[in-house]
C-alpha cells in the first residue's frame, strides 16, 4: 500500500492519504480502479464508501484515545512524557487517488494536528512515529491492506 504522510511546515500537524489498493466487498467497493476522477466520484458518494469513512472516524477516535505503542525498534526516545503527543481529526474525508498507468482510485484523506504542540512549530520525530503507528493500525484494523 502506497500510504503517504505528509507533516505541514510551521504547523504541527500532518496530512495523510490512504489510497484503497484493493476492493472492499463489506463496504460495496468492488471496482475500485478506474480511468478518469469523475468515475471515483461516484464511489466517493456511495453508501459503501461513506460507511468506510465512519468506521474509519470511529476507529481512528479510538486510536487518538489510546494510542498504540510505538514498536521495540524504534530509536527514537522521547524522555519528556509530558509531550506526548495528543492528536485530533481535523479532517477525515474521501480522496481522488493517482496511481499508476493513469489509473485513480477512491483513498481516506486525514489531517492529525497535535494539539498539544506549539502553533508554528512542525511535528517532531516522536510525534510523526505515533502518526506512523496510529495509520498504520488504522489501516490493518480496517482490512485496507
Amino acid at each position: 500500500m502506497s500510504l503517504r504522510i505528509s507533516p505541514d511546515k510551521n504547523q504541527p500537524s500532518a496530512a495523510i492519504e490512504i489510497p484503497l489498493m484493493n476492493p472492499l466487498p463489506d463496504y460495496d467497493l468492488h471496482q475500485i480502479e478506474q480511468p478518469t476522477p469523475r468515475d471515483i466520484d461516484v464511489l466517493l458518494v456511495s453508501q459503501g464508501f461513506r460507511d468506510l469513512v465512519d468506521d474509519a472516524r470511529a476507529v481512528l477516535t479510538e486510536l487518538i484515545a489510546n494510542p498504540p505503542p510505538l514498536p521495540n525498534s524504534s530509536l527514537l526516545v522521547d524522555l519528556d512524557l509530558t509531550q506526548i503527543p495528543h492528536f485530533e481529526i481535523v479532517q477525515l474525508t474521501g480522496a481522488i487517488c493517482p496511481g499508476d498507468d493513469e489509473v485513480y482510485r477512491p483513498g481516506l484523506w486525514i489531517i492529525l494536528r497535535d494539539v498539544k504542540a506549539p502553533q508554528k512549530q512542525s511535528l517532531g520525530e516522536i510525534a510523526l512515529e505515533h502518526v506512523h503507528v496510529i495509520i498504520q493500525t488504522l489501516v490493518k484494523r480496517l482490512g485496507l491492506t
